[in-house]
């Protein structure tokens, strides 16, 4: 109903000659407007903090992508807008997932071992079922870079080469996934300001994956995941213990690599790799 009245007031195919900014925000409004009335009930009703998060965030890319499909054929009369954003379903772009994610994954150990190796951290036995974080930490690491990617590598930065050059897009799109990591309360943005640089280069190495496939977005997805993977079977099965033996800045504040200087060095190497790629 919400999403028939903007229809109703707004001539979809001439919304796709109106300047990005202004797409942009029309669909996030009718995001928001298709899910604010689904999602409140969620939040006045369950009191389990962690499920409301999970139910909600669900809901929110499920309606994303139903809300995806109605742009491609209104807006856009594309109906296989999906495929044009790189998610294709093909052995090819399977293939790059997996290469992605070994990626991401090899990274993440080889940084953690350098420091090992450095006398900066040692490794501890696991306290939990390890085998468990591994599967967990696989299902959550590739349906955050299924959601992440298709939204800011997939929906936005083809808004955003619709109508800027392709450095142009290609930083506005990192800078805003940048940003979208500190929508938080303004204590803990100060806390995790220094994460800013490294996920700026996560963001454009994300770009330069997608164009070294020709489009797809198997490899930036398993990219991300990999990154994610790798950390969360760190921490969550508390593999290792800093040795104090350097300052936080240089392998991370508050235990998160991406805050410390090795971690900018890393993701700095990755994204002058598939910068390479990409030129290939």
């Amino acid at each position: 109903m919400i999403i028939d009245l903007l229809i109703m007031k707004i001539n979809l195919p001439q919304l796709a000659q109106r300047p990005a900014p202004l797409r942009l925000g029309y669909f996030i409004l009718s995001l928001l407007l298709l899910w604010l009335p689904l999602a409140a009930p969620i939040y006045l009703l369950v009191r389990d903090a962690n499920l409301v998060s999970i139910l909600t965030m669900v809901l929110l890319y499920v309606e994303f992508i139903f809300l995806l499909k109605l742009w491609g054929k209104q807006v856009y009369q594309q109906p296989q807008i999906l495929r044009h954003y790189g998610l294709e379903f093909t052995q090819q772009n399977g293939v790059d997932l997996l290469r992605g994610l070994a990626i991401g994954l090899i990274t993440v150990l080889t940084l953690f071992g350098l420091e090992g190796l450095f006398g900066w951290l040692v490794w501890q036995q696991p306290k939990v079922f390890l085998f468990k974080v591994v599967l967990e930490g696989l299902i959550v690491s590739l349906g955050i870079g299924f959601a992440e990617e298709l939204f800011f590598r997939g929906w936005l930065l083809d808004e955003l080469q619709r109508d800027y050059s392709p450095r142009v897009a290609q930083w506005t799109n990192a800078i805003l996934f940048t940003l979208a990591h500190f929508i938080k309360p303004l204590e803990v943005i100060i806390r995790i300001l220094p994460q800013f640089p490294a996920l700026l280069l996560l963001g454009l190495t994300q770009v330069w994956g997608k164009r070294s496939r020709r489009g797809r977005l198997g490899l930036p997805m398993g990219l991300h995941g990999g990154l994610v993977w790798g950390y969360y079977i760190i921490n969550v099965g508390e593999l290792t213990k800093y040795s104090q033996q350097v300052p936080d800045w240089v392998t991370g504040v508050d235990n998160n690599p991406l805050q410390g200087v090795m971690g900018v060095l890393f993701m700095g190497g990755l994204a002058l790799w598939m910068q390479r790629q990409s030129v290939r």
